[in-house]
């Protein structure tokens, strides 16, 4: 349709759909304005409902843009609507806000590509042309506009078609997923094996083609788990590695996470301390260097914590005899090990709430208007450097719940593991509230420091209170 034929805004982390259609008419604005293009809004950017489909907005394509401008019902939605000497050159361009499209291929034990589409027929949304009498070769039924009648396939916003790879000597389904909220990549596999089988055709494994949420891999992980009745309560990796088996995702070509999942490959690590060795990390902490000090040493504790209930909420559920719990395992190990993530974050944080200030006290003092710029820099660095610790004992604090009850219904044989766990956790939230405190003498907000001391007061009494309950029910059983 011109030089530059679509542009979709795709939201990925921390902005709403609304925010991105906002975005993507002020970039339609300014491309039809400035640069004196036509531009249709597609997807959910679109102004009528017509416009939603980009095929819709494509047609007639370059060839026929001219002819298009010229009819009233496709006027562009910026930018000019005569095909003038400039659109001449540039063509029209078309621009929307949409969710991610993951382009997926399923590899089959067949040559066949007209089996290979005939269950991607039964699975598209567009399905397949109903037929009279012969489903193959019958004449195609229309409606009373004329229009060809489908039989629509299993899911909505899929695409598909099959296609023999010469390199690999299979087929394969082609598969685009434009809502992955309401058509889930492993529900696409599963049902692709369950149609296949039908055919007597099996399914050897898939291949994502570029790059993918990490939450499609971490659905498809938990997903598989759960068929299992096994705890989800793994890491992120780990989970991934399920997914990545469980869809043969490396049978042609080894799928590299770092390489393929869209955070991964987009992540700028600001960690420093938590991606350390324990043996980098503990000398480090004994180096002259004021951070980490015991701030982050509080927050690892309470990672720590999190990490051993979790440990014994797997134990759990993978016990002889107590499937029937799995669940309820699976769930007190999930929270316990988003706590854990949380806090490992929080290790650095800390550290670097503490360069802030530093960074701050470096200011220039020359002028007045330096030493105001400083002051208000000093005041803000140490009002941050209070509320991670305060973030710390929240999510400490939070742990207790899950330790508790590992410690009532948990393993025995892990029961010394939960003591452990709510030594650590009492050890974070009592750790970053002296953190808390002494940063609390040296900001000038007092009604903010008065109401993080009373919260934080509450938290590390109940703390106290926590630890001496689980060491009783712990010390019980031994």
């Amino acid at each position: 349709m011109g030089a530059v034929d679509v542009c979709p805004l795709i939201p990925i982390a921390n902005i709403s759909m609304e925010e991105t259609v906002r975005l993507a008419h002020i970039l339609s604005k300014k491309v039809g304005e400035s640069l004196k293009i036509p531009v249709y809004c597609y997807e959910n950017a679109a102004s009528t409902a017509e416009r939603k489909n980009l095929a819709n907005c494509r047609s007639g394509e370059y060839e026929g843009l001219e002819e298009k401008l010229k009819n009233p019902n496709w006027k562009p939605d910026y930018g000019p609507a005569l095909f003038n000497e400039n659109i001449k050159k540039s063509g029209a361009t078309a621009i929307s806000a949409r969710d991610f499209l993951v382009a997926y291929n399923i590899n089959l034990n067949t040559t066949s590509t007209r089996r290979a589409n005939a269950i991607a027929f039964d699975l598209r949304e567009a399905g397949r042309l109903k037929r009279k009498g012969n489903k193959l070769t019958g004449p195609v039924e229309k409606d009373e506009n004329g229009e060809p009648i489908r039989i629509p396939g299993y899911f909505k916003n899929l695409k598909g078609i099959g296609w023999f790879i010469k390199d690999y000597g299979i087929a394969q389904i082609s598969y685009n997923l434009t809502n992955i909220q309401t058509t889930p990549l492993h529900k696409v596999f599963e049902k692709t094996c369950e149609r296949a089988d039908k055919r007597g055709i099996r399914v050897t494994g898939s291949e994502l083609v570029g790059l993918v949420p990490k939450q499609v891999l971490m659905d498809a992980g938990i997903y598989f788990l759960k068929k299992q009745q096994r705890s989800i309560a793994l890491p992120d990796a780990e989970i991934i590695r399920i997914a990545i088996k469980t869809l043969g995702l490396d049978e042609l070509k080894t799928f590299v996470p770092e390489e393929q999942i869209l955070e991964s490959f987009l992540e700028t690590d600001d960690s420093e301390l938590i991606d350390m060795n324990l043996r980098a990390f503990s000398f480090e902490t004994a180096s002259e260097s004021p951070a980490p000090g015991g701030g982050s040493i509080a927050a690892y504790c309470g990672a720590l914590g999190a990490a051993l209930v979790t440990m014994s909420a797997n134990l759990s559920a993978h016990k002889r005899g107590w499937d029937d719990q799995w669940e309820i395992f699976s769930d007190l190990g999930r929270s316990s090990i988003a706590n854990q993530k949380k806090l490992l974050i929080l290790v650095d944080k800390d550290a670097q709430s503490f360069n802030l200030i530093m960074a701050a006290f470096k200011l220039p003092k020359n002028t007045d208007e330096e030493k105001k710029i400083r002051s208000e820099a000093i005041q803000a660095a140490t009002k941050k450097a209070i509320e991670i610790p305060f973030e710390v004992m929240q999510t400490a604090h939070a742990s207790f719940e899950a330790i508790k009850k590992m410690a009532e219904i948990g393993n025995p044989n892990a029961i010394t593991d939960v003591g452990v766990a709510a030594l650590c956790a009492r050890t974070a939230v009592i750790g970053a509230f002296l953190n808390l405190k002494i940063n609390c003498n040296s900001l000038d907000d007092k009604s903010f420091v008065n109401k993080v001391i009373s919260k934080g007061q509450k938290m590390a009494d109940e703390a106290r209170s926590f630890e001496s309950e689980v060491l009783n029910i712990v010390n019980k059983e031994l």
